[in-house]
């Protein structure tokens, strides 16, 4: 007995390998659900309110700023792309609060873009713009084109912003979810039967490379999100033309 214990003491001292699902640390996005649940309405922010209480949001960012990237680097996919798009939509509502009131995200700086430049999102163990974010990781790394369903930069003409952090296990669902109720919203997607036009948010035109990776079309993709009825009526391909994006902010104090 006295053998088999220096064994295993021996082996411990060794360094064994720990098993693979210890590499995954669970993270809870439960501190961004009291933010969303507290000031989101219908896709509409109370920066105000968020304005006079940041704490749970400033904790949830300060808890992902945390995060080890070689760790983070061995979470299950969905864990990994939950995680930046809560990221994204978390510090554009901080970088909304801290330039409140605002009338744009566009207004923010003194160049055009220049809010999405601007280095605040701490994240490995650097400082990085909301653009390299998007751009330099979630695009380029993760090739799902759905994200552009989920990630909110503060205007009305983007899609909605949920009341509820996207988490991994329900992931695929809200993704989804996400594209049909964007899809539905009649000022940035609608169908004209008569001219048998698909009107698209110029999100389509300007991600048209993400959505049509593989050799597929705009319209391939987005058909599936639409409502049944318009479906059906798709009988040809339609016409694609795009509406205005409104780029004026997603604040309940402005309807």
């Amino acid at each position: 007995m006295n053998r088999l214990i220096l064994v295993m003491l021996a082996w411990l001292a060794a360094g064994s390998p720990r098993p693979a699902f210890a590499a995954v640390q669970p993270f809870s996005h439960a501190t961004f659900g009291q933010v969303l649940q507290v000031h989101v309405r219908e896709a509409r922010v109370d920066y105000a309110g968020l304005k006079a209480r940041p704490t749970e949001l400033d904790r949830y960012l300060d808890e992902i700023a945390a995060i080890e990237p070689e760790p983070f680097a061995r979470w299950p996919r969905p864990d990994r792309l939950a995680l930046l798009i809560n990221l994204y939509n978390a510090q554009t509502l901080r970088l909304i609060v801290d330039h409140y009131p605002v009338a744009s995200i566009q207004k923010i700086g003194l160049l055009p873009g220049a809010a999405w430049r601007k280095k605040v999102v701490r994240w490995s163990g650097k400082v990085i713009s909301l653009d390299e974010l998007e751009h330099g990781i979630l695009r380029k790394e993760y090739h799902e084109p759905r994200i552009h369903f989920a990630l909110v930069c503060a205007a009305k003409g983007c899609p909605p912003l949920r009341d509820e952090p996207f988490t991994a296990d329900r992931l695929d669902e809200q993704l989804q979810d996400q594209g049909r109720r964007f899809l539905s919203e009649s000022t940035k997607n609608r169908w004209e039967p008569s001219t048998h036009t698909l009107w698209l948010s110029p999100i389509f035109q300007w991600f048209a490379d993400d959505f049509t990776t593989g050799g597929g079309s705009v319209v391939a993709f987005v058909k599936p999100f639409l409502p049944e009825a318009v479906q059906k009526q798709m009988t040809v391909e339609p016409k694609v033309r795009f509406t205005e994006y409104d780029w004026s902010l997603n604040d309940r104090a402005n309807p």
